[in-house]
């Protein structure tokens, strides 16, 4: 069997969960949300800032999809989440 990821918000649940799963999982926390729509025009990705409908983050014309920007203080722990995936077998979120 392999390792599986598990991620949740908390460092607290993943310290819980962790303990309760046992060895075959990797438990951590993303400490909070690691992505959101765009609060200011900064954020919004180049590839979208001539967008009209980017800058309030939703288009309403596909179904309201939302533009999710990964949060600028978050970046440093999703990165360290890939470099976790790249040895697991299963992601559990």
């Amino acid at each position: 069997m392999g390792t599986k990821l598990v991620i949740v918000e908390s460092p607290a649940k993943a310290r819980k969960i962790g303990a309760f799963l046992g060895k075959d999982y990797v438990v951590e926390a993303s400490v909070g949300h690691i992505r959101d729509l765009p609060q200011r025009a900064a954020d919004i990705p180049k590839e979208y800032k001539k967008i009209p409908w980017a800058k309030e983050g939703v288009n309403i014309e596909e179904d309201f999809a939302p533009l999710y920007v990964i949060n600028p203080d978050k970046k440093a722990k999703v990165s360290e989440l890939k470099d976790l995936m790249k040895s697991a077998d299963e992601l559990i979120l």
